[in-house]
């Protein structure tokens, strides 16, 4: 069982290239197709981590005011705290960022708030 454990390790770290060679000796000596070599790319793809990692902070931006300007505008100043005329000059300026940084849970309750008033809003 050990020597099982140990090949699966061999395969998860192989680069590419090697998979690429290995892949090309499965098929020509083998008769073994490249699709089954695949699985064994993304085994690999998915160890590295680096790559794969899920996005935490999140930027609000509002895309569009919509047709209900007004209660955009009352909307963020609530959302944000600011006054009347730096919320109105913020929807008037859109895009505008609303809020950087947020967390995935509040930049979607934010974006929830915003359509419901009527805005084009995107989390980036």
């Amino acid at each position: 069982m050990a020597d099982l454990k140990q090949f699966a390790e061999q395969l998860v770290n192989l680069t590419v290239k090697e998979v690429n060679d290995l892949a090309t000796i499965l098929k020509d000596e083998y008769g073994i197709e490249p699709a089954a070599a695949a699985v064994v790319v993304a085994a690999g793809g998915a160890g590295g981590g680096e790559a794969a990692e899920e996005q935490t902070e999140f930027t609000v931006v509002l895309k569009d005011a919509g047709a209900s300007k007004l209660a955009v505008v009352k909307a963020v100043k609530e959302l944000t705290g600011l006054g009347l005329k730096e919320a109105k000059d913020m929807v008037d300026g859109a895009p505008a960022n609303i809020k950087e940084g947020v967390s995935k849970a509040e930049a979607e309750g934010l974006k929830k708030s915003l359509e419901e008033a009527g805005a084009v809003v995107e989390l980036k």
